[in-house]
């Protein structure tokens, strides 16, 4: 299971970045339309087996992406039980989508510094870690919050002290 669909990443951060950082550097950028149709699966026809072959790599560079994200996420998310996932919560989706971008981008020249996909991977990292150390939950989806016996607030008391009978 991946914690990112190639649907969801064509939303965010949208066919033509992925385009522009995925298609191998000796070819000429993917048009975004064909990008769209590689990532959703749809109807290809339109375009020469050429442009194709080169959508095709561009798609294997964002599922290389895609699993080393996941191999990511993974070995914070296993150092605290999590793993296997059975539903994937919205924060590990959205730690995929900044993880998978991040590593896509790789090869850009600038300053890091003031780099928005430098620093949401950044922040990314932190609140991973802090998943591993137990200090940072998964929501409502987390594995270690959902076993009903540690959420069940249960009322004891010793027996009567007084009562109506007269002794």
């Amino acid at each position: 299971m991946s914690y990112i669909t190639h649907e969801q990443l064509a939303k965010r951060p949208g066919v033509r970045e992925l385009a522009q950082v995925a298609t191998p550097e000796h070819e000429s950028i993917v048009d975004s339309e064909l990008m769209e149709a590689t990532l959703t699966g749809a109807d290809r026809s339109a375009w020469s087996i050429e442009d194709i072959e080169v959508a095709d790599e561009a798609l294997s560079a964002i599922e290389d992406a895609m699993v080393d994200a996941k191999s990511v996420i993974d070995g914070f998310l296993s150092r605290r039980g999590y793993l296997p996932l059975t539903s994937v919560p919205p924060i590990v989706n959205t730690w995929a989508r900044v993880i998978v971008r991040y590593m896509l981008h790789k090869d850009r020249i600038g300053d890091s510094k003031d780099d928005p996909i430098v620093r949401d991977y950044q922040d990314a990292m932190k609140l991973l870690q802090l998943t591993a150390d137990g200090k940072f939950s998964l929501g409502a989806d987390d594995p270690t919050q959902s076993n009903g016996a540690d959420l069940d607030v249960q009322f004891m008391s010793d027996g009567r002290v007084f009562g109506r009978g007269l002794v």
